[in-house]
């Protein structure tokens, strides 16, 4: 998760976040040399005495300066596009989950599972114990499996919210009356913490979201625990 003064992103937690990382340190790259060769040209005309102010025909710079703004946008655009269909794409997903936003508060059901759904609060500061992060805990976490396929389908009972996770690289919009949907792989163990992403209201700050990523073994024992209960 996020700690403070942090300059980066998270550390990425899913396959998708990892291309995200990938494509982020590909473009910055870019912007760089530009930014580098820009600053370069403005700082050789102010230094410089311009001995001719004439205006002169000078049809390979035209050339240069239209063509390789053309090259640069393709280079980026090109694994920009390639990420966007990896996001999309739906291939047979091991296990659904349905994210539904209310004013303020998540709640989850397992379409896989019978009867094993729960809302998700957050738990009031007073209530927090000692290593608990102030805003982000909730008292129902979502539990998914480690390596396998998720797919999300997210929906909203009253207004527009947002279901987004950083690490994971998701972020989906919440619509009354829309069913979206969103498919993720965690990568390891772990708790994964993230917040409604749309602005729903006076206690928008306090609908976290959480998700706890077990092995497959702990997984179907928490899901026969919760059915159970």
């Amino acid at each position: 998760m996020a700690h403070p003064l942090q300059l980066g992103f998270q550390d990425a937690a899913s396959p998708i976040m990892e291309e995200l990382l990938h494509f982020h340190d590909h473009a910055l790259m870019a912007v760089f040399l530009i930014s580098a060769l820009v600053l370069y040209i403005i700082t050789t005309l102010i230094t410089t005495k311009l001995s001719n102010t004439n205006t002169i025909d000078a049809q390979e710079i035209e050339m240069v300066w239209t063509i390789m703004p053309a090259i640069i946008l393709i280079v980026i655009a090109l694994p920009s596009l390639r990420i966007l269909y990896l996001m999309d794409e739906i291939s047979d997903p091991n296990i659904t989950v349905k994210a539904i936003g209310h004013q303020w508060y998540w709640s989850y059901e397992y379409s896989d599972f019978a009867d094993l759904n729960f809302d998700s609060y957050m738990i009031p500061t007073k209530d927090l114990t000692p290593g608990q992060f102030r805003l982000l805990e909730v008292d129902n976490r979502m539990v998914t499996p480690v390596g396998m396929a998720v797919r999300a389908l997210v929906s909203a009972e009253d207004v527009l919210h947002s279901w987004a996770i950083s690490t994971l690289g998701v972020k989906t919009d919440a619509i009354p009356g829309r069913l979206n949907q969103a498919t993720f792989m965690i990568s390891r163990p772990g708790v994964y913490y993230g917040q409604c992403s749309e602005i729903c209201g006076a206690n928008h700050s306090f609908m976290p979201i959480v998700i706890e990523s077990l092995p497959i073994k702990e997984f179907l024992n928490w899901s026969h625990n919760s059915i159970d209960t």
